[in-house]
């Protein structure tokens, strides 16, 4: 706690513990913090509440969730981390974003609401941080950038490997030739998922508004199995693991590899193997493309699986096996959650490693919020852009995947050349008023 925090608690004594965050702004001219609401807060938007009130630069004022008791719980939880300082609930984004104590907002939300959420936000005059993957589809993406940037907003993707030091240091002696020409990439995406079974529509939670989390979604009855965490293995509202874990890893993939722009092809292949259940997502999958003088892979596998490379070893072992290895002329490189790991000449000598520390996604809110003061989008780490084409990458994959067959694709564009229903899965039918514009 700060000395100037103490201070004015010393004197307000217990009615600090009522204050509001508009109160508490008035009060200790906290216009110098960056004022913030965190949409989505049962899964990975406690770790950004965990991040921002940590931040001597931030704060949480206001929290949003459609469920009423994750709200709740969390506003408390955010109170005893920030001095009594409580964060204002809301059920319906669209009102926070009236507020003019709200400087920026992280989304935290499943895939499918991401790209509309963070457009409103840009309209709104907010800044914004929103997990991974930045979009639900290729047309979303695009128009994620076009928004930040018309309405000059910070907009970071929470790939936060971009603010991961001893990541920033692979792929830096990968530039500087540590294993030689770099002309491969394998990403790996070994995460043991168990089966989500069977299910019949149930009775939705009280508390729970249901028709605004289906938001862009067309409405369906509620089932257990397709609502917190599980929608990732629905097409409607996620991305499958390649697009949800795997995401991570495809950006440090084409980062190691120096690409920033996206492939004239994707083939993808795979399918739902051993589960009978109500999963629409492969578990396994193997994605391909095809850049001049390098290639970049892809595998996923949610079922029990050994390591690539000697990465399981690297990381200590485990259920996982998530990373990506990059293959040179003179050796290869393999970097993952625990670190990284060189390994050179004919008889792949391991000659230098580096483990994991720190708190990444700390890292990267702090980023996040050095330049929303800056007003730069160049000083994000994870711009949107950069977000978008390892997003694009992943949703390239999961339409190979789903029509069967090897891509073309136009860069230029961001459409596919001669393959009518590959280009209707790069958007999707939007249900009003939850509509990506195409103008935003």
């Amino acid at each position: 706690m700060s000395t100037d925090r103490r201070r004015f608690l010393s004197v307000a004594g217990g009615a600090a513990a009522a204050l509001t965050a508009a109160s508490y702004s008035r009060v200790y001219g906290a216009n110098e913090r960056v004022g913030v609401a965190v949409i989505g807060v049962n899964g990975r938007g406690k770790s950004h509440l965990d991040a921002v009130t940590k931040n001597p630069g931030a704060e949480v004022r206001a929290i949003v969730d459609i469920d009423q008791a994750v709200a709740e719980k969390r506003a408390t939880e955010t109170a005893r981390n920030q001095d009594g300082l409580r964060p204002k609930e809301y059920s319906d984004m669209r009102k926070m974003f009236e507020s003019k104590d709200i400087d920026a907002v992280s989304i935290a939300t499943p895939n499918y609401w991401h790209a509309l959420s963070t457009i409103w936000a840009c309209q709104a005059g907010k800044d914004v941080y929103v997990e991974k993957p930045a979009s639900h589809n290729v047309f979303e993406g695009r128009k994620m950038v076009e928004a930040a940037r018309k309405y000059n907003r910070m907009v970071q993707v929470g790939q936060q490997s971009r603010s991961t030091p001893y990541k920033i240091e692979a792929i830096q002696k990968l530039k500087e030739g540590v294993i030689g020409d770099v002309y491969m990439a394998k990403g790996l995406c070994f995460k043991r998922r168990k089966p989500i079974g069977n299910m019949q529509p149930g009775t939705i939670p009280p508390g729970v508004d249901y028709d605004l989390w289906l938001g862009p979604a067309h409405p369906r009855a509620f089932q257990e199995n397709r609502f917190h965490y599980k929608w990732h293995w629905y097409w409607d509202f996620g991305n499958g693991d390649i697009g949800n874990q795997g995401v991570h890893e495809m950006d440090v993939a084409r980062w190691g590899l120096g690409i920033d722009k996206l492939p004239d092809n994707a083939y993808s292949q795979g399918g739902k193997f051993v589960a009978d259940d109500d999963q629409q997502t492969p578990n396994t999958q193997i994605a391909v493309f095809r850049y001049p003088e390098k290639m970049l892979q892809f595998e996923v596998r949610g079922w029990i699986s050994g390591g690539e490379g000697r990465m399981l070893e690297d990381i200590g072992s485990g259920p996982h096996t998530i990373g990506v290895l990059f293959f040179g002329s003179e050796g290869y490189l393999s970097c993952h959650n625990g670190g990284y790991n060189i390994y050179q000449g004919e008889d792949r000598k391991m000659v230098s490693e580096r483990k994991a520390e720190g708190d990444t996604t700390y890292l990267h809110w702090d980023n996040f919020l050095k330049a929303v003061k800056s007003r730069n989008h160049k000083d994000l780490n994870c711009d949107i852009e950069v977000g978008h084409i390892s997003a694009a990458l992943c949703h390239m994959a999961n339409i190979s995947y789903r029509v069967d067959d090897k891509v073309r694709f136009k860069p230029e564009t961001e459409r596919f050349i001669g393959n009518s229903e590959a280009n209707r899965l790069l958007t999707r039918d939007y249900r009003a008023p939850f509509v990506v514009p195409d103008q935003v």
